[in-house]
């Protein structure tokens, strides 16, 4: 498994990644057989020291936690202790998604735009309120995923959505929390 532990304007010493490796192979061994890659931030936010962990399953699944504390050592602990019970309560769903998946998940191509906003018009013009600028345009990955899948991926990653492609039919999904904490699941109607 390869680990990148790195810090935003903070030294990171070898003591604290000896730690946290042996901390995260700990939970990683326990509950993901398969782990590819973990990614480990270590940052400052005001008086706080923020810990990001990001583990990369074989799979294509990804797990993600994020610590506060006042020390280095606490706000990893923190992160960890997030990670462990993520990992704890989607241990059965892990192993299960393990045996029915073959092949690491796939990732098809995929544009990704971001919108300048309008300023408001000074008088009726329709025309102007149509027209949006394109301030970016970026390549994005969508994961070919079950609805179910879809849905772990999403709470693992603490996401409020997630586009995917359906495994069962191709077509392009949405899954995402609503306002009453329930999954919401968007399947357009797919004309073959």
């Amino acid at each position: 498994m390869r680990y990148q532990i790195t810090g935003k304007q903070i030294d990171i010493g070898e003591a604290l990644q000896t730690h946290v490796k042996a901390e995260l192979g700990e939970i990683i061994e326990k509950y993901a057989q398969r782990p590819t890659d973990a990614s480990i931030v270590f940052s400052k936010a005001g008086y706080e020291l923020v810990c990001e962990a990001t583990i990369h399953l074989s799979t294509g699944l990804t797990a993600q936690a994020k610590g506060h504390a006042t020390e280095i050592y606490a706000a990893f602990e923190s992160c960890r202790e997030k990670m462990d019970k993520q990992m704890r309560r989607y241990k059965r769903r892990l192993r299960n998604h393990h045996a029915t998946r073959t092949a690491p998940v796939e990732y098809g191509p995929g544009a990704s735009y971001i919108l300048a906003p309008i300023e408001e018009p000074e008088e009726a013009d329709t025309a102007a309120l149509a027209e949006h600028v394109i301030i970016a345009e970026m390549e994005t990955k969508i994961a070919s995923l079950t609805v179910g899948e879809a849905v772990m991926q999403m709470e693992l990653g603490g996401l409020k959505f997630l586009i995917f492609r359906n495994v069962g039919h191709g077509g392009v999904n949405v899954v995402y929390v609503r306002d009453d904490k329930n999954i919401g699941w968007i399947d357009p109607a797919n004309d073959k």
